[in-house]
């Protein structure tokens, strides 16, 4: 397996969806993930272009064909989107249509004559990674080190354009010489990716890495260190797949190998992953309900004056809560010693009661807060305070405190409980 062969394309994938992917995390970042799938098609009639012009056999000048056809449709895209009231992801489909479409006719022109056969035009289309030659190496090899090395110098402009195209204009950046870098290059690594995975499969190695890198960082830095890891990972992959099994093209396994990387990113990173936000929403419902319970039996002991004990049937209807799911809520409770069941019901223990009192002190300090700051009217803050009650933090309470001047009474004229009570 580890021939000559193997390893040119092996080093011309890795570099390939590398560069393409580091740069493609900021058109991510940026929303413009169909901008590099329209370029990606568009590139063709200038491929085409240059080989019926020029010299079909120089990597070069096909570069520089798709390079011009790139720059061409990404500019029309947001001719149409400034000039026109055509919105953009309609301004991306008319571009990627006609100009793929011109291209494809061009295409078939040349095919018929039999040169398109010779000079391997089709690998545009598909992609063939096995049909890199070492001319094409060195050629991609110095595109990646230009992208690559482009986006380290222009990191902070594209950082700042990226996320506040504004603030990066008020402080003096030069921002229309960035965005004209920055597409320069988006065009260069959709162009120096076609050779591995072709024209219709781009947008996989240029949008997915990122994708499945965001899933585990919000560094920026990391992001892109994950997106060509990732990228990388799958071109070896898909390359050792399609030098083990007969016949078998090296651009759809790099995608289907991205597609893999992404789903387990997007399942299972340990923070914005869909198992851990599922766990921590879950988490959160659980605490809801806890709360809220213990917000319950403490109203209930402040109406009356002491003690108050209830039973599950009784909480259920007040609360109108499932009785399967409160009554594992109570256990819960029980088992931490917040309550305690006696032969009436439940009960707050004396640690339930603090935690009961901390709730209903932020329940009614939030109704004071809407209604004092923000002009509510007092019999619609209800459902705002029960949603806020659970996520107010000590720092955000201390400050609501400061600013209403430590209040005893809320807006219906119930007592505002104090830790000292």
């Amino acid at each position: 397996m580890f021939d000559p062969i193997f390893i040119k394309v092996l080093l011309g994938t890795l570099l390939l969806a590398a560069s393409s992917s580091v740069v493609g995390a900021f058109s991510f970042l940026k929303g413009e993930s169909l901008v590099g799938d329209a370029i990606a098609h568009a590139l063709l009639p200038g491929v085409v272009l240059a080989f019926i012009l020029g010299d079909g056999r120089n990597p070069l000048f096909l570069v520089f064909g798709a390079l011009v056809a790139g720059l061409i449709a990404h500019y029309g895209i947001s001719f149409l989107e400034q000039r026109t009231k055509l919105k953009g992801d309609t301004a991306i489909s008319l571009v990627l249509s006609t100009f793929f479409g011109f291209g494809i006719m061009l295409l078939s022109a040349v095919q018929r004559t039999g040169r398109g056969q010779q000079a391997g035009l089709e690998r545009f289309l598909l992609g063939k990674a096995a049909a890199i030659t070492l001319s094409d190496l060195y050629v991609f090899a110095a595109l990646a080190v230009v992208l690559l090395v482009s986006v380290a110098v222009f990191f902070k402009g594209f950082q700042l354009m990226t996320f506040n195209e504004d603030f990066a204009a008020a402080i003096g950046l030069p921002v229309q010489a960035i965005r004209f870098v920055f597409t320069i290059l988006t065009v260069l690594a959709v162009t120096v990716g076609i050779q591995s995975v072709g024209i219709v499969l781009m947008a996989a190695l240029l949008i997915t890495p990122a994708a499945a890198a965001r899933a585990w960082t919000s560094s920026l830095r990391l992001m892109l260190v994950l997106s060509a890891v990732f990228a990388a990972t799958a071109a070896l992959v898909g390359t050792v797949v399609s030098a083990s099994l007969p016949k078998m093209p090296t651009g759809p396994w790099i995608v289907l190998a991205l597609g893999g990387i992404a789903f387990i990113s997007l399942l299972f990173a340990p923070e914005k992953g869909w198992i851990a936000r599922r766990k921590r929403a879950k988490g959160n419902q659980l605490k809801t309900q806890r709360e809220n319970l213990l917000k319950l039996l403490y109203g209930a002991e402040e109406r009356e004056g002491e003690t108050v004990a209830m039973t599950s049937e009784t909480i259920v209807a007040m609360r109108r809560q499932h009785l399967d799911g409160l009554r594992k809520t109570l256990r819960s409770l029980k088992k931490e010693y917040l309550l305690v069941e006696r032969p009436d019901g439940f009960a707050l223990t004396d640690k339930g009661r603090t935690e009961g009192r901390r709730v209903v002190r932020l329940h009614r300090l939030w109704e004071l807060y809407l209604t004092e700051r923000l002009g509510m009217a007092a019999d619609h803050i209800h459902p705002q305070a029960e949603t806020m009650e659970h996520i107010i933090t000590p720092e955000i309470e201390a400050l609501i405190v400061k600013e209403l001047g430590n209040p005893e009474l809320d807006p219906h004229q119930s007592p505002i409980p104090y830790e000292e009570d």
